[in-house]
């Protein structure tokens, strides 16, 4: 009871057109893998928290999404926490938040940060006061945005490097994905 065997001439056939087959959906599978992570990057970019500058509410190794697309249809505005290119190294991004709007005249006296003279009420927790020898004033340019970290004391922000601007933002931190404790959506405050 033997099975007739196919001769090796038709075999082989089907095997090629069968690896040919496998071939052709795995490059089609890459490609659309690379089409869609080419598409994210456009949209939204990974950044990983590093050091302590935004405690209490953003820790080292907090891994976030940033939104890089919503200025493209919108100004920033104050209290957005954003991830921009540092100014005197653009290889490297900070993440801090945004204080001072283009124009606005800032000054940080006593611990105190006025807007146009007025002080600013900020909602959310901060690390520390903010230092009371970065005494300052400075009016922004029609391009450019004052930045701070939350944990005031241990901050490199515009108080020492002076402005960013508008060219400098990458994006709106959007959303926490790591550690799963400090998984969610960024919403920004309010002010007065």
């Amino acid at each position: 009871m033997n099975e007739p065997l196919e001769p090796a001439s038709q075999a082989a056939p089907t095997v090629t057109k069968t690896m040919l087959s496998v071939a052709r959906e795995l490059l089609e599978t890459l490609l659309i893998a690379l089409v869609l992570f080419g598409g994210l990057q456009i949209v939204v970019k990974n950044f990983r928290v590093t050091g302590d500058s935004m405690l209490p509410n953003f820790h080292d190794g907090q891994f976030l999404i940033v939104d890089k697309m919503s200025y493209r249809f919108s100004e920033p505005r104050r209290g957005d926490v954003i991830v921009f290119r540092y100014p005197r190294d653009e290889r490297e991004d900070f993440i801090k938040r945004i204080l001072g709007l283009p124009g606005e005249t800032i000054e940080i006296t006593d611990g105190t940060i006025y807007i146009n003279g007025s002080p600013i009420t900020e909602s959310y927790p901060l690390g520390g006061p903010t230092l009371t020898y970065h005494s300052l004033k400075v009016t922004l340019g029609e391009d450019q945005y004052f930045v701070m970290g939350d944990n005031r004391n241990y901050s490199s922000d515009s108080r020492l490097w002076g402005a960013i601007t508008r060219r400098d933002i990458i994006g709106r931190v959007w959303f926490s994905y790591w550690p799963p404790a400090q998984w969610g959506a960024f919403h920004p405050p309010s002010y007065p």
